[in-house]
């Protein structure tokens, strides 16, 4: 398979992360509306609007009724922030398994096309070959006549015996020669079959394709989804919490003090994603090309057939790194995909999108081990996840792939051999 090799600089920016809480514009967050739920199409609009402000807890706090109905709505408001979160991963969790099935037939399908192509090429260049023996050997025994007997052995090959007769060789033809010829014919025959045969297989993997495209949009978009409705639910949690404990304790929070401590959250954060943009080299130097190992460790299978995935294909290569080492992006690029919820067989996945349209990605990382955002910019050798054996896995391992239109994809040990990076 033919492969895009790419380098893209080092330079890392945020595109967007749904997981911070904005400092600004802290009146219209805290005013609490949440808009249309990313769930099932539903609307939580209405239940958004009758959150608990900041002022509803002042009011209430020298009243007891009126101190009860405020944290009922509170409660009420993080049950169902949480069964939200909880219903946007697993429509994640649902739309990536379709995706990783549609994916798998049309990484099959192209599979069998590439064989049957090369295939038929092979039997087309013996064809060839023994055409080119004939023509070698009918040469040496015609001494007689201006006629090409190459071209007219091969241009009319179903009256080869009579065209041999009518030129006085047909006693001269050799055994050696007749053989020629039937492995000639029989050869074309296959080719022109195995060709046929590799159109059918393009079309049907033209159609796998698009079925594969759509089902990663739509496992795409849930992962998002999901991402931000688990935002949403940790962000309110904390004011939530916040609030209760103004409304029941003896010590009196106030808004004052749980926006202090948003702001000091947000400062952590920053300085944590700053520091994170650093790349580490705890997986190997990066080559001159913009490369980097994703993680350290033996290759425990490869890519393609292997005894270990029985007649399935393997589409990456599987790093035996340890629990909870780190993963690493293998070059710089962009996050279009960080699974919420497993994917299918991979586990907690993701995807970084390169230079040029090529795609690495990056499988079975741990529960609660994805260190980035969809969109987010990370430069080679960031730190993006943690080695786990989520999804189809016996043991802790990265499994590792590369794509490089996107969707086929090829083997990573030599791509990265060719981007100066040797894994295992």
């Amino acid at each position: 398979m033919k492969v895009m090799h790419s380098s893209s600089g080092t330079t890392a920016t945020r595109a967007r992360r749904p997981l911070t809480f904005r400092v600004i514009g802290f009146a219209a967050a805290l005013s609490l509306v949440v808009g249309v739920s990313v769930v099932a199409g539903t609307s939580q609009a209405a239940f958004a609007d009758d959150y608990p402000t900041w002022s509803d807890v002042t009011e209430a706090r020298n009243d007891e009724a009126a101190t009860k109905k405020v944290v009922e709505r509170i409660k009420a408001a993080l049950v169902q922030l949480e069964a939200d979160a909880a219903a946007a991963q697993k429509n994640a969790e649902e739309k990536g398994n379709i995706w990783q099935e549609a994916d798998t037939k049309y990484q099959a399908k192209a599979t069998q096309t590439e064989t049957l192509q090369e295939q038929a090429d092979a039997a087309s260049a013996e064809a060839d070959e023994a055409e080119t023996r004939i023509g070698e050997l009918a040469s040496r025994l015609v001494r007689a006549g201006g006629g090409d007997v190459t071209t007219s052995l091969l241009a009319n090959s179903q009256d080869a015996d009579a065209l041999l007769y009518n030129l006085g060789m047909s006693s001269k033809i050799s055994q050696q020669t007749s053989a020629l010829f039937e492995r000639a014919v029989q050869a074309r025959n296959t080719a022109q079959s195995l060709t046929d045969a590799a159109e059918v297989a393009r079309a049907e993997l033209e159609i796998l394709k698009i079925a594969a495209e759509e089902a990663f949009a739509e496992a795409q978009a849930a992962a998002q989804a999901a991402e931000e409705a688990l935002a949403e639910q940790q962000e309110r949690k904390i004011e939530f919490d916040a609030q209760l404990a103004a409304l029941t304790s003896a010590r009196k929070a106030t808004e004052a003090s749980y926006l202090e401590g948003v702001r000091e959250r947000e400062a952590a954060r920053a300085a944590a994603e700053a520091a994170a943009q650093v790349p580490n080299l705890d997986a190997g130097e990066i080559s001159l090309s913009g490369w980097a190992r994703p993680a350290g460790g033996y290759i425990t299978s490869v890519y393609g057939y292997s005894s270990n995935y029985g007649s399935s294909f393997h589409k990456g290569t599987d790093i035996g790194a340890s629990c909870g080492a780190g993963i690493y992006a293998a070059s710089s690029g962009t996050v279009v995909y960080a699974g919420y919820g497993w994917n299918g067989g991979y586990g907690n996945y993701i995807i970084l999108e390169h230079a040029g349209g090529l795609r690495t990605a990056y499988g079975h990382i741990v529960d609660g081990g994805i260190h980035v955002s969809y969109g987010q910019s990370v430069a080679v050798g960031t730190k993006i996840a943690s080695v786990g054996t989520t999804g189809n896995s016996t043991g802790c391992h990265l499994h590792f792939e590369v794509r490089p239109n996107g969707w086929d994809t090829t083997d990573p040990v030599s791509f990265m051999a060719g981007q100066g990076i040797q894994l295992g």
